[in-house]
């Protein structure tokens, strides 16, 4: 029996900013909501901020995050969390390379548990794949406010070939 491959110890710069790019920028919803990529790990650990705009309120009368926007930002960094794990599992590929394998990712379920008022100046997220095959990447996120208090937990599923 084989040992599973460890992920590589850091990723090329070049990759890191051309995934950060691809993500903030050529996902321009992503660009609307504000997200901001902070982290990027080859053991498919990603994280992000969205900071607090008025653009993004849901609820007038409460100043809270609307949840769609919490939705949307889990489900990106799921999807990214995703390509990072795929990066990392072909770093025998130059970073061009492996950035045309995300074309076919897409997003085949996603539960949002919303746990607390979306209030605050901004908010973090943090995504990791718990599995990885050979069609199917499986994640799970969190959402915090800038306490650091747990606001919404999600899981998704993302088709990768």
């Amino acid at each position: 029996m084989s040992t599973p491959k460890a992920p590589p110890a850091t990723f090329e710069p070049e990759f890191v900013q051309m995934l950060t790019q691809l993500f903030e920028e050529r996902i321009v919803f992503n660009s609307v909501i504000g997200l901001k990529v902070t982290d990027i790990l080859p053991e498919g650990i990603v994280r992000g901020r969205v900071d607090m705009r008025n653009e993004l309120v849901g609820h007038y009368s409460h100043n809270r995050i609307h949840g769609g926007v919490i939705s949307a930002s889990l489900d990106a960094m799921g999807g990214l969390a995703a390509m990072a794990a795929i990066g990392a599992r072909h770093m025998d590929e130059a970073p061009e390379q492996r950035l045309m394998r995300f074309s076919k990712l897409g997003t085949i379920d996603l539960r949002i548990d919303y746990l607390r008022p979306g209030i605050g100046t901004h908010f973090d997220m943090q995504a990791e794949v718990l599995r990885l095959g050979s069609r199917v990447a499986s994640t799970r996120m969190e959402f915090r406010g800038p306490d650091g208090k747990l606001m919404a937990t999600g899981s998704g599923a993302y088709i990768v070939s």
